[in-house]
C-alpha cells in the first residue's frame, strides 16, 4: 500500500513538474526576447549625412562625388586653397576659389570682407564666373572638345578651370594657338596643367551666361 501511495505521489510531483516546466516555456517564448526599455536601439548616419567619420586619411575633397560638377568645384577649390573660405594669398586673391577685386566687381560683388565672411556668397561667384566664361569660350567649347592639344585632350571641364586659372581670352589664345601661346599664374600654374588637371568632370550643369552676376 505504501508501495502504491508512494508510486502516486511520484507521479503527481512529476505532473506538477512538467506543468510547470510548459508554463514557464510557454512565458518564456513571449517574453523572454522582449526588449522594450532596453537601451538597444539606435541609428546609424548614411553616407548623405556626411557628419561622421571615418578612420584612416582620406583623399581630397571629391570624395563621394566623382564626377559630377560638386566634385569639379570641390576638387578646383581644394587646388586654388585646400578649400578655405577664409584664406587671402600674397597677391591679394580671396576665398576658396582666389577672386581678384577686379573679378568679383564684374560678378556684381564690391565689398570684399562681406565676400571673406560669407561662403554661400563665394559659391554663388563661383557659379556666375563659371557661367561667363562658358558663354565667352562657348564656340571653342564646340570646337575643340575631344582634340588633343600639347598632348592633353581637351574637355569642356578642362576649359573652365583653365579660364579660371588665367581668364577667358588666355584660353581663347592657347586653343587657337594650337598650345604655342601659353600662360602661367605666378605659381607658375599653366593652362596645359589645368586642362589636364580638371578634366573630364560634368560641366553641362553649367548654364553659359554672358550678363551672370551675384545677386
Amino acid at each position: 500500500m505504501r508501495r502504491k501511495l508512494l508510486r502516486v505521489s511520484l507521479l503527481v510531483i512529476i505532473a506538477i513538474g512538467a506543468v510547470s516546466t510548459f508554463s514557464f516555456k510557454k512565458n518564456k517564448s513571449l517574453t523572454y526576447f522582449d526588449t522594450s526599455g532596453m537601451e538597444l536601439y539606435y541609428t546609424v548616419p548614411a553616407m548623405v549625412d556626411g557628419n561622421y567619420e571615418r578612420p584612416g586619411k582620406l583623399s581630397n575633397n571629391d570624395l563621394f562625388l566623382g564626377k559630377t560638377y560638386v566634385g569639379f568645384k570641390e576638387a578646383l577649390g581644394f587646388k586654388e586653397s585646400r578649400n578655405n573660405y577664409n584664406t587671402i594669398n600674397e597677391y591679394g586673391y580671396m576665398g576658396k576659389y582666389q577672386f581678384g577685386k577686379g573679378t568679383l566687381h564684374m560678378i556684381g560683388i564690391y565689398n570684399s570682407q562681406a565676400f571673406m565672411n560669407d561662403a554661400k556668397m563665394q559659391e554663388q561667384a563661383f557659379n556666375a564666373y563659371t557661367s561667363r566664361n562658358k558663354w565667352i569660350l562657348r564656340r571653342d567649347i564646340d570646337r575643340y572638345v575631344g582634340r588633343y592639344i600639347d598632348g592633353v585632350k581637351v574637355t569642356e571641364s578642362g576649359i573652365l578651370a583653365a579660364a579660371h586659372l588665367a581668364g577667358a581670352g588666355n584660353v581663347k589664345k592657347y586653343l587657337r594657338s594650337g598650345g604655342a601661346v601659353q600662360f602661367s599664374d605666378a605659381f607658375g600654374t599653366s593652362i596645359r596643367y589645368y586642362l589636364k588637371k580638371f578634366s573630364g568632370y560634368d560641366t553641362s550643369w553649367v548654364e553659359a551666361d554672358r550678363q551672370a552676376k551675384v545677386l
